[in-house]
């Protein structure tokens, strides 16, 4: 029970990676309090955490800049404390660089980077008090510039550039700041991957490890270290949890 009594606070986390991480850490006695826009999807999972330890769903469009605050104050308010801020939710969509518009740029910052920053700054004061953790989304599509993924990547990379500043700003206050960049077996893969054979095991033998992540066993239990003691000498990180598919120098 590595989270035995933290109050956490995931962003899209009723369905993959989101759940994922929001089942690993219930698992290890966490409090969470799940966050999305999919009401139905969102109770399943509530109910899975509350199988566990204690949650609270907020379905809520954290596009809207004060839904941060408030959702940081509710969760305080409700549980006396915040531990744990994931910023997970995300929404893109692909276009070769030239054909690349204004909206789909606002829609992936509008989703990813904003929130994530508005989310930060709202917790800040309450991390500082518990001297917690912070993990963010990284990916590949920024890291190795992959093709089509220009918003996405703008986005993902502007994340981890402000993760690093807060490492460095937040640091002296016993918060750790870190990165977790995936590859993982979410719902809509597995939906390319029943449309789509062929490019799928494609995919899958670019990998070393040959096959894609488990949101529960593979990313949520690097993001219950990332978020426990035994990473408090960690931050300002990006962890690749991507079967060997990228390796950071």
């Amino acid at each position: 029970m590595r989270l035995q009594g933290k109050v956490g606070i995931i962003t899209g986390s009723a369905s993959g990676i989101g759940r994922g991480m929001a089942l690993a850490m219930a698992k290890e006695g966490a409090h969470i309090a799940i966050v999305d826009v999919n009401e139905q999807k969102g109770r399943e999972t509530l109910a899975e955490v509350n199988r566990c330890t204690e949650g609270r769903l907020f379905i809520r469009d954290i596009s809207v800049k004060d839904n941060a605050h408030d959702i940081v104050a509710e969760v305080v308010k409700k549980f006396g404390k915040l531990d744990i801020l994931v910023n997970n939710a995300h929404a893109s969509r692909q276009a070769s660089f030239i054909e690349t518009t204004q909206e789909q740029l606002d829609l992936s910052f509008g989703t990813g980077f904003y929130p994530t920053f508005h989310f930060m700054q709202a917790a800040y004061a309450e991390l500082k008090k518990s001297q917690g953790k912070v993990i963010n989304f990284a990916s590949g599509a920024g890291i190795d510039g992959q093709a089509t993924q220009t918003s996405y990547a703008a986005a993902k990379e502007a994340i981890r550039a402000i993760s690093r500043v807060a490492a460095n700003e937040w640091g002296p206050d016993g918060i750790n700041v870190n990165l977790i960049s995936p590859i993982a077996l979410t719902p809509g893969v597995e939906q390319w991957r029943d449309s789509a054979p062929d490019m799928y095991e494609a995919m899958i033998n670019r990998i070393p490890l040959r096959r894609l992540g488990d949101p529960e066993q593979d990313i949520g239990q690097v993001a219950v270290f990332l978020a426990s003691e035994e990473a408090n000498y960690i931050t300002g990180q990006t962890i690749m949890v991507d079967g060997g598919s990228i390796k950071l120098r």
